[in-house]
Formats: C-alpha cells, sequence, structure tokens
C-alpha cells in the first residue's frame, strides 16, 4: 500500500496486522481526493483509521494537521509507526478509543474541514460517529467523507449534514456530506 499523491506520493505504508482492518484502497483514495477541493492548509479527521492511509494521504497533499481515532492496538501501531517513519509526527494526534465516543468527546485544536469515516463495512458506525460529532468542532463548510459497502450505504441526512455526492467504485461506496446551511440553494 502506497500513497498516491502529494509529497510523499510512493512512499509505503504499512498496515495493521491481522485481518479486523480494511484498508482504503489506492484507487478509492486517489479517486476520493481527485472529487475534492483542495485539501491546503485543512484540518482532517480520520475516524476508524485503521492504517492511517486516508489522513496520512492529506497530510502528503498540504492538510495541516490531521488527527485520527481508533480503538484497535494493531491499527494505532500501524498509523503512529507511518507517521513515525514519514516524518509527519508533528503535524498529527492519535487519540486511542472507541470512535463514536471520541467523535463525541474530542477537542481539536482547530475546527475540522475534513473528516472521513470508514468504519467496518456493514455496520451503522459511520452513521453513529457522524451524528456524534458535535457542529462546533466543524469549520463553517466542512465536507464529510463515509466509505461503506454498496449494501449498506448511511441515509440521505446525517443530522445537518445532506449528502451531496455518492461515487461506486466495485463494492465499495463514497458518500460525501456537507452542512445544510453551507450548501447554496438555486434562486
Amino acid at each position: 500500500m502506497r500513497i498516491v499523491g502529494g509529497s510523499l506520493g510512493g512512499r509505503v505504508l504499512r498496515a495493521p496486522a491481522g485481518v479486523d482492518t480494511r484498508p482504503t484502497s489506492e484507487k478509492v483514495r486517489e479517486a476520493v481526493f481527485n472529487i475534492l477541493p483542495d485539501v491546503e492548509g485543512m484540518a482532517v479527521l480520520d475516524v476508524f483509521a485503521g492504517s492511517g492511509a486516508v489522513g496520512i494521504e492529506a497530510l502528503s497533499r498540504g492538510a495541516a494537521h490531521a488527527t485520527f481515532f481508533d480503538l484497535g492496538k494493531p491499527a494505532l501501531a500501524a498509523v503512529r509507526g507511518n507517521l513515525r517513519d514519514l516524518g509527519l509526527e508533528s503535524r498529527a494526534t492519535v487519540v486511542a478509543g472507541d470512535s463514536v465516543s471520541l467523535a463525541a468527546r474530542h477537542v481539536p485544536p482547530r475546527p475540522w474541514d475534513l473528516v472521513f469515516v470508514d468504519p467496518p463495512y456493514r455496520s451503522d458506525l459511520a452513521t453513529r460517529a457522524v451524528l456524534a460529532l458535535p457542529t462546533e468542532r466543524l469549520s463553517p463548510d466542512p465536507v464529510i467523507v463515509i466509505e461503506h459497502d454498496r449494501r449498506n450505504a448511511p441515509p440521505e441526512t446525517l443530522g445537518s449534514l445532506i449528502r451531496t455526492d455518492e461515487r461506486r467504485y466495485g463494492d465499495t461506496m463514497v458518500s460525501f456530506y456537507r452542512l445544510a446551511s453551507a450548501i447554496e440553494v438555486p434562486a
């Protein structure tokens, strides 16, 4: 598994040991970052971080800071090892614990501009984690990206968030959400 783009493009990432983590594929990461606006200077949250590949991809592409949530010890070891190997530790925070609880209570140094949520497939954890995020911890126009199984799409709306786009890559789907208050309504 490699970083797709940015200053660290081509560098190898370690994946957590075991079968409990499904890292986001290079193809899906590349597609997501081609859809997103420029991430330069953004504060990023990677929920259910696994290897940390998505948050690290954002850092490689110029994000100012990334926060990583995960509960699994192998995932946390992989994220920390990847950040250390790539010299990104000063631009990252790794928080161990239940991602849904952390989404509700962790206070970032500045509001998150970009939130990636990639929980175990066939669970309601994405919906629960996104609904747990207090709006005041998000920037005025954040992008929330949820990776999910095509058979388990999150709802069209999640609290004050509205799905604005959805893409399919084989069995993997990616849904993009924005705050309803940030979406321009045509006159």
